[in-house]
């Protein structure tokens, strides 16, 4: 609760152009509400969080909001730490070897099933890591359009979710982002119903296109990001699996622990043509 509340206050105490909700309260002593909390501002909006919900815009507003999205992401990934009292925030360098070592352990802990593939995808991912073509920045862990708020403008009034920011690879992120991206004609997609399968919205490569322009970042190492972008989503869906196994909520809304188990067999074999 205190490292979301720091992360936003930072953010909105400067021209950081990324905007955020104002803290209004946090609490760090856990005997008044029985848990440390934080309190925000209410930012009302929209928030795109399938395709009923972006049915309704038209091919401008979706571009709008887009062309809002990717220029957000990017001014988080330009926008130096410590100018804003966060180079402490996390290690920086070396940033997808130590996620790739993070969520191999995780799989590993669970111990459910043998996933030899995802041992495989694990080494061939390692052993060709790229060198950082940008400095490590803050990066949201989370950012696509159902953690943002948009205005009537269909642009971002606000960003949400920054439990999982930390200091890491801004090309990684943006990677992970353009990994809910999903077109028409997807064989698989992240979220259930993602807004961005509406034909009115733009393609990953405009996307791409974009992103590089705002920060000036080359973008060489692309299949490698979206490999380890699916062999990391492949993890999360184990640890769901697992937790399915054992009765517990697995935050896939209600699947049973075999549609979990293929959902990370698809995810691996995307990840195995990309590096494999």
């Amino acid at each position: 609760m205190s490292r979301e509340a720091r992360v936003m206050r930072a953010l909105g105490s400067a021209q950081t152009g990324v905007p955020v909700p104002r803290v209004l309260a946090d609490c760090q002593d856990s005997a008044l509400p029985g848990a440390p909390f934080y309190l925000m501002e209410f930012v009302a909006g929209l928030i795109l969080r399938d395709g009923a919900g972006a049915a309704a815009l038209d091919a401008a507003a979706a571009r709008r909001a887009t062309e809002s999205l990717v220029a957000t992401q990017a001014a988080l990934h330009t926008l130096d730490p410590a100018s804003i009292g966060l180079a402490d925030l996390g290690r920086h360098g070396a940033y997808v070897l130590r996620q790739l070592a993070r969520w191999r352990k995780q799989v590993e802990s669970a111990a459910v099933r043998e996933l030899p593939l995802l041992g495989r995808i694990h080494e061939a991912l390692a052993a060709r890591v790229p060198d950082e073509a940008a400095p490590p920045s803050l990066v949201h862990g989370d950012y696509r359009l159902d953690n943002v708020v948009l205005g009537p403008d269909h642009r971002l009034r606000a960003v949400l979710d920054w439990e999982l920011c930390t200091i890491g690879d801004p090309i990684a992120d943006f990677y992970w982002s353009l990994l809910y991206w999903a077109e028409p004609g997807d064989e698989l997609a992240v979220l259930p119903d993602p807004p961005t399968r509406q034909p009115q919205f733009p393609l990953r490569a405009e996307l791409e296109e974009r992103y590089a322009e705002l920060t000036g970042f080359r973008l060489d190492g692309r299949e490698f990001y979206l490999a380890f972008s699916w062999w990391k989503q492949a993890c999360i869906v184990e640890g769901v699996y697992a937790r399915l196994l054992r009765g517990a909520g697995g935050g896939m809304r209600g699947a049973s622990p075999e549609r979990a188990a293929a959902r990370v067999e698809r995810e691996l074999a995307m990840a195995a043509a990309l590096a494999l």
